[in-house]
C-alpha cells in the first residue's frame, strides 16, 4: 500500500489581525520654532549641518540631504515611516517655500539637537 497525500481542503487562518495605527499630525507645527530653540538656531544659522544631522538620524549618509530633491524624499519617507498625515506635494511645498522650517520640523520629529 503506497502513501497517498491528502488534499488540502482548508487554508491556514491568521492568528491575529494587524491593524496599522491611524495617521497622526506632526509633533510640532511647521512654524513652531519656539518648541526647540537649539534646533531652530541650527536651522537658521547652519542649515547644511542640520540637514546632514537629520540625514544621519534618518539612517542615510550625511551627504544625501545635499543632493537635489533628497530632503523632500526624506521628509516623505519620514512621514510615511512615522505615519504622519500629509502628501508628497505638501512635502515639496514645505521645502520649496520654507526650507529651514521644514528641516527644523523634521529634526524636532527625530528629536536630536545639533
Amino acid at each position: 500500500m503506497a502513501f497517498q497525500p491528502c488534499p488540502v481542503v482548508t487554508q491556514p487562518a491568521a492568528v491575529g489581525r494587524y491593524y496599522p495605527s491611524p495617521y497622526r499630525d506632526w509633533k510640532t507645527g511647521l512654524l513652531d520654532c519656539s518648541s526647540d530653540t537649539t534646533i531652530c538656531a541650527c536651522g537658521l544659522l547652519i542649515p547644511c549641518i542640520l540637514a546632514c544631522k537629520v540625514g544621519v538620524e534618518y539612517g542615510e549618509c550625511c551627504c544625501v540631504p545635499l543632493l537635489p530633491g533628497a530632503l523632500t524624499a526624506m521628509r516623505t519617507g519620514l512621514r510615511e515611516q512615522l505615519r504622519i498625515k500629509g502628501c508628497v506635494c505638501c512635502d515639496w511645498a514645505a521645502f520649496c517655500f520654507c526650507c529651514p522650517c521644514a528641516l527644523c520640523q523634521m529634526a524636532r520629529e527625530l528629536k536630536g539637537p545639533c
